[in-house]
């Protein structure tokens, strides 16, 4: 899928082809938008031009989406049917740009300050257990004048990149620093743990252990790292009652189908209502103050309802087409570093879908984990869209045109 440009330019060799183009780029004869991106767009990869239209129609289609699932309730709580489109119009706005941002700026560079905003971002979930607002039984939120932030949310990216600090070089470092770093890692699940949040811990958790494990860390210390994660998440059950009653619930929904039992009823309910072909878009009855937080954590079940089992099919494939290209996109990158980022950000990503589908579904007990790119949240957008921009900017950088010295050196010596 690389084209015979960078085929060539992996030989030693700078083609006239190239040398014309960055000639271009640098006496300004290119197009404006063409200057704002840090490679000519005839020269992305594949991947990176099919992801990152993916990226656009998804967030466009789930601007959409928000808005047939929100448009009810906001009408009858906020006074205006557009209430959750205009703020998430905003949002996504801010968060094109972060990607853009996230493009621009060298993988070098963003795992050089990593660990810097990692720990920002400790201190910032740890504030939530002492100021932090207390929303449905869990502190995650810090009200700083009128904006909510979620550090759980925003540390994601950050804990990609240290990650891949880590295991990039996890052979060649001693067994101090290795208990250093990954107690960083532990410390945040521990505090997101005592939020509570149990969902975005075990995501988290499952993020680097699927790092460790493309790393080729040792298979006997993955398992105990596994079963310690387990073991973290049987406690925190066992410790928080609402979490219990989730999972006892979960088990049987119709014992108590007023209770606890009541959002995963209401959400098998919007699903198997949907049938085939669904109900049509903006159809959905369900949403009609029966199924709670369906602009959030249960989105999907609006989806379901009014696109059916086809359109419940096609985000499926949709989602293993991007994973695909996050694989790719692994595998055509030219460093260790990049290779982990890659799997990361692929990780998270479709793992908090399929973990957002399954929950809907009522494949595993209820948690609070939005949809990316389509449930309400500016947060979430944030996270997901500088996740997106370095999984976009490794696959540039596979190109070998642009984060690296030598084809630099090379592409300087033509002027």
């Amino acid at each position: 899928m690389r084209s015979s440009t960078v085929k060539r330019i992996d030989q030693g060799s700078v083609p006239k082809k190239i040398s014309n183009k960055c000639l271009a780029r640098k006496v300004d004869n290119t197009s404006f938008w063409q200057r704002l991106i840090p490679l000519p767009w005839s020269l992305w990869p594949s991947e990176a031009r099919l992801l990152l239209a993916l990226m656009l129609f998804w967030s466009i289609a789930g601007l959409f989406i928000l808005g047939s699932a929100s448009w009810w309730m906001a009408s009858r709580e906020m006074g205006d049917g557009s209430y959750f489109i205009k703020r998430q119009m905003v949002w996504l706005l801010c968060g094109w740009t972060i990607a853009w941002l996230a493009i621009s700026i060298k993988i070098r560079q963003w795992l050089k300050i990593s660990k810097f905003c990692l720990i920002i971002c400790i201190l910032l979930v740890g504030a939530t257990l002492v100021f932090g607002s207390t929303i449905n039984g869990s502190s995650r939120w810090l009200i700083l004048g009128v904006f909510r932030v979620q550090p759980s949310e925003l540390i994601k990216p950050f804990l990609i990149l240290q990650a891949a600090n880590l295991f990039a070089q996890w052979k060649r470092i001693k067994n101090g620093q290795k208990l250093l770093e990954l107690s960083l890692f532990g410390i945040v699940i521990i505090l997101i743990l005592k939020q509570p949040n149990l969902s975005t811990a075990a995501l988290i958790g499952s993020l680097i252990w699927m790092m460790a494990l493309s790393a080729g860390v040792h298979f006997r210390s993955l398992i105990a790292s596994a079963s310690l994660g387990a073991s973290l998440g049987v406690y925190s059950i066992v410790r928080h009652e609402y979490q219990l009653l989730r999972v006892t619930s979960f088990l049987n929904p119709w014992e108590d189908p007023q209770g606890n039992g009541y959002q995963l009823i209401q959400s098998l309910l919007a699903i198997g209502s949907g049938g085939m072909f669904g109900e049509g878009y903006g159809l959905s009855t369900q949403k009609l103050l029966y199924l709670p937080f369906l602009n959030t954590d249960f989105i999907f079940s609006v989806f379901a309802e009014e696109f059916g089992f086809a359109g419940s099919f096609m985000l499926i494939i949709f989602l293993l087409l991007v994973a695909f290209l996050g694989l790719r996109i692994s595998l055509f990158s030219r460093n260790n570093y990049s290779k982990l980022i890659a799997i990361g950000c692929s990780t998270i990503i479709i793992g908090q879908s399929i973990l957002h589908l399954a929950v809907t579904s009522g494949s595993i007990p209820t948690t609070g984990l939005p949809l990316p790119f389509i449930s309400y949240g500016g947060n979430s957008l944030i996270s997901n869209f500088l996740i997106a921009g370095i999984l976009l900017r490794c696959s540039l950088e596979s190109t070998g045109l642009i984060g690296g010295l030598k084809v630099k050196k090379k592409l300087n010596q033509i002027f």
